[in-house]
């Protein structure tokens, strides 16, 4: 005999993990809901895997309005470590440092154009060459296992009930329009029944859907490498978080190393993403031309899965097109910064609930499914 769930999410990472916590307490001893996860542990591919910063502009001007929404809840937590961010260019690059500016007047975030003079008393070693600066002062470093943790006990404490190791292989409806419900096959696992589905899958978003019969809307899985370094010299806790203007690299100190990407976006399948020799030798050669650092050596490496939309924005809603089934997805790097606000705002829509203090600017149609107006993948 299966179980019976009013809600079940699929995929125990970020968003489902936030946003099973959000339903409960939105709907406290009203709903029974489960969170299924794939792996034999929550968050195994890209929560657990994160170099994550709070940053103003990332993800561009539609994401501000999550970033900001989620600060309070974020500091009030204890989750954010204050770093401040430095965007740099080279001297040919003024054009772009001003259409930057432009991109974000009046959005809320907090930003200030620096000259060499300002990058020299912030990145020691700086190359002749990188005389632009963008500084972005409120830009923090997120505990991410704590904020997943947070998630996963208030989910618990709101009575939802984890499972792990249940992918689904298949879903079928039964019975038509919103009275009907699901059945849900997790293979050796066994059945559930439920009565909405939230698809939380991040790089599996697309497969689930296209598992409960809803079209997919080209959500794309993109793989990002970060190395952890041993440099000469060791980076101090006060080195901001340096990102190239053109998006070729970041980095930032961790615990007395340094952690580099090449800022990679290379297009994958969903699966256990693994980082590719080019691409740390990549990532070095980019930092060797900003500072005159030497790389003593590659202490680790990973890659991780960070999955889009084709307009970049994320996908909180119920589908057009198939009765019961809620997209939370399409999240991609920015996903754990704006994990309060997006899991807060797609818990309301979900349940039809007001929006509050945390959500009441958000643009409902910015983030709808219903934007994708024809297929994307059949």
């Amino acid at each position: 005999m299966s179980d019976h769930f009013d809600i079940v999410v699929i995929g125990a990472g970020m968003a489902g993990a936030s946003m099973a916590a959000e339903l409960a307490h939105a709907m406290p001893g009203q709903a029974r809901i489960l969170l299924a996860e794939a792996e034999a542990h929550p968050g195994y591919h890209t929560t657990g895997r994160s170099a994550a910063f709070w940053e103003e502009c990332y993800g561009g001007p539609d994401i501000v309005p999550l970033t900001l929404a989620s600060g309070d809840y974020l500091k009030d937590g204890g989750f954010l470590h204050r770093r401040g961010a430095f965007y740099i260019a080279r001297e040919d690059a003024g054009a772009e440092v001003e259409a930057f500016m432009d991109q974000f007047a009046g959005t809320g975030v907090t930003i200030e154009k620096l000259g060499r003079a300002a990058i020299e008393g912030q990145i020691p070693g700086i190359r002749a060459g990188w005389t632009h600066a963008i500084s972005e002062p409120n830009c923090a470093d997120i505990d991410v296992a704590g904020l997943h943790q947070h998630y996963l006990a208030r989910a618990k404490g709101g009575g939802v009930a984890l499972r792990v190791q249940h992918r689904l292989s298949a879903a079928e409806r039964e019975g038509g329009g919103q009275s009907g419900g699901w059945r849900l096959d997790f293979g050796a696992a066994g059945e559930v029944r439920a009565g909405i589905i939230v698809n939380a899958a991040g790089a599996w978003a697309d497969h689930v859907a296209k598992l409960c019969g809803a079209r997919a809307l080209g959500i794309t899985p993109y793989r990002r490498t970060v190395a952890q370094l041993r440099t000469t010299p060791q980076p101090g806790d006060h080195l901001p978080l340096v990102l190239d203007l053109g998006g070729s690299f970041y980095f930032k100190p961790e615990n007395g190393r340094l952690w580099l990407s090449p800022h990679d976006e290379t297009p994958s399948a969903p699966c256990d993403a693994a980082p590719e020799e080019i691409d740390i030798a990549l990532a070095i050669d980019r930092f060797e031309q900003v500072v005159d650092w030497r790389v003593e050596a590659v202490e680790r490496k990973w890659a991780g899965l960070r999955s889009f939309a084709s307009d970049r924005r994320p996908v909180y809603g119920f589908a057009p097109d198939c009765d019961g089934f809620f997209w939370c997805a399409g999240q991609g790097g920015f996903g754990i910064q704006t994990a309060p606000a997006g899991a807060r705002f797609a818990a309301q829509l979900l349940t039809n609930a007001p929006r509050d203090a945390m959500t009441h600017t958000l643009d409902e149609s910015l983030y709808a499914p219903a934007r994708f107006a024809q297929p994307a993948i059949l």
